[in-house]
């Protein structure tokens, strides 16, 4: 193991290798802002680029344009809510607010931070139990990948807010959504209604840049007369205090990101949503969940970054790509040549152990480029509105239209926006929307796989001991929280009351007689247990006046 790291650093640290893991971080930090282009048309449109390189050059080049475009995303996600890809939906919602709040370079810095802690676990998990894991994820078939989709749709209660209600009215419609277009597993188109351009279904990228960016834009300008954010520096730098806060967030999400990154085909904006969900409800500062919690960023974030290193391992242990990003990864090896599987370690290992070391440069990169200059780029939100927000609107159609290369991406952006105006103004949670979009078809898929291996009985995932143990893990993740907050509720009832009965014995040892006139109330208790309060002044029998101080002395 030892030697095989110090080859892939005598590979990945040459000058041209540097310099191209440099590039390749940057394109894809500047990408990764740009809605709706994301990691995966960002590789596909600079891999023709690379053809006239050798290929482990060409493999870190792509490589770090994955990674920079997840940092990227999140500039954009916490500074404009537009996410720009789908794995920085869950960033918007505590990001953003903390934006809102003047301390947006917080949210970058810690997103930095978590990101780099997060990379750096995965990597060393890569390298130790790449090939056990890849073994392992085998065992997961269909029973096994709906319980995890039922897992990621339960989520949606972490994103729902104060009103779950209108919390699954939104995920019920972003699911609804979901279906338009041909069916899973089938030949017929559904809603589609004549339409050639909704067989495709309704791209949840473009919804997310319409009801994210576009529904913010029209918001704010239908608010009308709001100022640029005016903030402190000292507000926008992080403080020692927050990331010690941050740190069991940022490792349970590396966890979780990690675990659901090395299933093939998860990805990680399932493995974002997830973290995110689970740190709500485990969090101690689960309250400020929504409203601007530093530990949501975190969280997100660094299940985001650590999923992208593991969908590595499927790809390079058994060939089969770990999210959308890796399929076009994936089709980079074959066309330099290059059979991913179980032998590709003992076959080229100066390839992949050059590429795995070259992800510890490119994220050391990542965070001496954006952790200085997160307050940087929180300044976007002091510039006047009148410059920013047409910006925002241009890179938005930009990206609509990038994602579909079709001109129907824009009315659809444009309904997106106007629907996204109105969830705002009517207090409807967008994350949810989007949750369900991106996660119908992949329950769907798994919901039709699932039925098709057990002949229609879904029982099978209360008899697949994998499956069983998901649904269990879910059910917990989900309950144990409330009930924690319920018996630490009654604890802290019976600690008040203890405390008020101390006080009332106190002050009946301390009185001689009658309460003075005027004295404030104090709770006592008789000699027949019933709690009651001691008052001053002239009543009678009964109300804790002289009549009760004549009852004392006798």
């Amino acid at each position: 193991m030892l030697d095989n790291i110090l080859l892939g650093f005598q590979t990945s640290l040459t000058p041209e290798n540097l310099l191209w893991c440099f590039v390749g971080v940057l394109l894809g930090t500047v990408i990764g802002m740009l809605p709706g282009l994301g990691a995966t048309t960002g590789v596909a449109i600079l891999l023709p680029l690379t053809l006239s390189m050798e290929p482990v050059t060409a493999l870190i080049m792509l490589a770090g344009i994955y990674y920079g475009c997840q940092y990227g995303g999140t500039i954009a996600a916490v500074l404009i809510a537009t996410p720009g890809d789908a794995n920085a939906v869950a960033t918007v919602v505590d990001g953003y607010a903390l934006a809102r709040k003047g301390q947006a370079g917080k949210a970058l810095a810690i997103a930095a931070i978590g990101s780099f802690v997060a990379a750096i676990a995965s990597l060393v998990l890569l390298m130790l139990v790449a090939a056990p894991l890849a073994t392992f994820a085998l065992k997961f078939g269909p029973a096994e990948m709906l319980a995890i989709m039922i897992m990621g749709l339960l989520t949606i209660i972490s994103f729902s807010g104060d009103n779950l209600a209108k919390g699954l009215v939104m995920a019920g419609l972003g699911i609804f959504l979901s279906t338009v277009g041909m069916s899973s597993g089938f030949v017929q188109s559904r809603f589609s209604f004549g339409s050639v351009n909704l067989l495709g279904g309704i791209d949840f990228v473009v919804v997310m840049i319409g009801v994210f960016a576009v529904g913010e834009v029209v918001s704010q300008i239908g608010d009308g007369g709001v100022q640029p954010i005016r903030t402190r520096m000292k507000d926008m730098v992080i403080r020692a205090k927050d990331i010690k806060d941050s740190m069991p967030a940022i490792v349970r999400g590396s966890g979780i990101g990690f675990l659901l990154g090395c299933l093939p085909g998860a990805g990680s904006t399932l493995a974002a949503l997830v973290g995110y969900g689970v740190e709500k409800q485990v969090s101690p500062h689960r309250k400020m969940f929504g409203k601007g919690a530093i530990q949501g960023v975190a969280s997100a974030e660094s299940a985001n970054n650590a999923a992208a290193n593991a969908n590595f391992v499927p790809t390079l242990a058994l060939g089969i790509p770990g999210g959308t990003t890796t399929a076009v990864l994936l089709g980079a090896f074959v066309m330099y040549g290059i059979q991913p599987g179980p032998l590709l370690f003992d076959n080229q290992p100066s390839l992949v152990w050059g590429l795995l070391t070259s992800f510890f440069i490119g994220n050391v990169i990542l965070l001496v480029l954006n952790l200085p200059l997160a307050p940087a780029f929180a300044q976007v939100l002091r510039m006047k509105y009148a410059y920013l927000y047409p910006a925002i609107l241009f890179f938005s159609m930009l990206g609509a239209y990038a994602v579909q290369n079709n001109l129907f991406a824009l009315p659809v952006l444009l309904i997106a926006g106007v629907a996204g105006f109105f969830f705002k103004k009517f207090s409807y949670p967008t994350a949810p929307l989007i949750l369900g979009l991106v996660l119908g078809p992949m329950v769907e898929k798994a919901l039709v796989q699932t039925s098709s291996y057990a002949n229609g009985d879904l029982t099978v995932l209360f008899t697949e001991p994998l499956s069983l143990g998901i649904l269990v893990l879910t059910a917990a993740i989900m309950a144990v929280p409330a009930l924690l907050k319920r018996f630490a509720g009654g604890r802290k009832a019976e600690a008040t009351a203890a405390a008020e009965l101390a006080v009332g014995d106190a002050a009946d040892a301390a009185a001689p007689g009658a309460a003075p006139v005027g004295a404030t109330a104090a709770p006592h208790r008789s000699a027949d247990g019933v709690a009651g309060t001691q008052r001053g002044g002239t009543g009678g029998p009964g109300t804790g006046g002289p009549e009760l101080g004549r009852r004392r002395d006798e």
